[in-house]
């Protein structure tokens, strides 16, 4: 009769060590329920909204529910994140995060909101290298001419980017503390009217995105010295990394997803195990090649310390360049 008691007792034991579980796996297998919004910073027809788009195309079919990209632009992208920050956080409000957010942390002495403490990190979705380019007329064919010509002509060298703080002044800034040339900063309001200036010599460089020149350089209408990030890209293969020639250089324009802290873990793990499967889908590799991008697929835990990284690289970059916001 004891044994059979204490069996008894041990069975309903166990039983109630699981029900604080229970809830919570059926509320991952239950979500999606209704739409969800992906907050973009930045407005529409850009590579990050093109990508965003596709994605949430791909999530609306895998689960069920719209997935809506919500383009909300102003702030250099910071009206767009404060608002997806400070929703819910129920796994109804993403953020389409980008390498942006790594700067402004620095950039902006008054936000209302800390990207990372505020935000819990998903998965990243793709890397863009930028690209060291510079107008034809300029006499230079390599990174070391480059590095040489710029010494040889302090501060009469101007490179032009999309604004103060944008991902092409923060390459330049790094290539400038790295190599301790001196050139001008030339900012304008968007990367096209800062290409149109470029191809018509009014300034002389651009570290751009690689989606945005890639036409221009495969027209011989710019000139590619090599890309920023650590590896080449498929696109050109033929062009070498600054890193060949600057060792430890490394700079990329990144997307990824992150949602306000405090979203449940399991409906974090599903949507980055989702995010992962659209990564591996032909269509969007395809796309994501097409843009000259590489796919980003990474854990929660991983992206997190990848964003933090930045965040600290870019940091640090701005203080000792003493950039300010515009």
């Amino acid at each position: 009769m004891l044994n059979r008691r204490r069996r008894h007792f041990l069975c309903l034991a166990a039983g109630a060590a699981a029900l604080p579980a229970l809830p919570h796996i059926a509320r991952a297998q239950a979500y999606p329920s209704r739409p969800v919004h992906i907050i973009l910073g930045f407005a529409a027809g850009g590579s990050s909204d093109v990508i965003a788009r596709l994605f949430g195309q791909f999530l609306s079919e895998r689960l069920g529910q719209p997935f809506v990209v919500d383009d909300r632009p102003g702030a250099a992208s910071n009206i767009g994140t404060e608002f997806a920050l400070k929703a819910p956080p129920d796994g109804y409000t993403l953020l389409w995060s980008t390498s942006a957010n790594a700067g402004n942390a620095t950039l902006y002495d008054n936000l209302n909101f800390d990207f990372i403490r505020d935000s819990a990190p998903v998965g990243g979705v793709f890397r863009v290298p930028n690209v060291l380019e510079v107008n034809p007329a300029l006499p230079v064919n390599s990174v070391p001419e480059f590095i040489a010509y710029a010494k040889a002509n302090p501060g009469k060298l101007n490179f032009a980017s999309g604004g103060v703080g944008a991902t092409q002044h923060l390459a330049a800034e790094l290539f400038k503390f790295m190599t301790g040339i001196d050139m001008h900063h030339v900012p304008y309001r968007g990367s096209a009217p800062a290409l149109v200036d470029l191809l018509s010599g009014q300034v002389q460089v651009m570290f751009d995105l690689l989606p945005a020149s890639i036409g221009y350089i495969r027209a011989d209408k710019l000139r590619p010295l090599a890309v920023t990030t650590a590896t080449r890209s498929e696109s050109l293969p033929n062009l070498p990394t600054i890193g060949d020639f600057v060792p430890g250089y490394e700079a990329s324009t990144w997307n990824g997803v992150v949602v306000p802290k405090g979203t449940p873990g399991e409906i974090v793990d599903k949507l980055n195990k989702e995010i992962n499967a659209g990564l591996a889908d032909p269509n969007i590799k395809a796309r994501l090649a097409d843009l000259g991008a590489t796919a980003f697929a990474t854990t929660p835990a991983e992206f997190g310390k990848f964003a933090a990284g930045e965040t600290e690289k870019w940091g640090k970059v701005i203080k000792f360049a003493g950039i300010k916001a515009e």
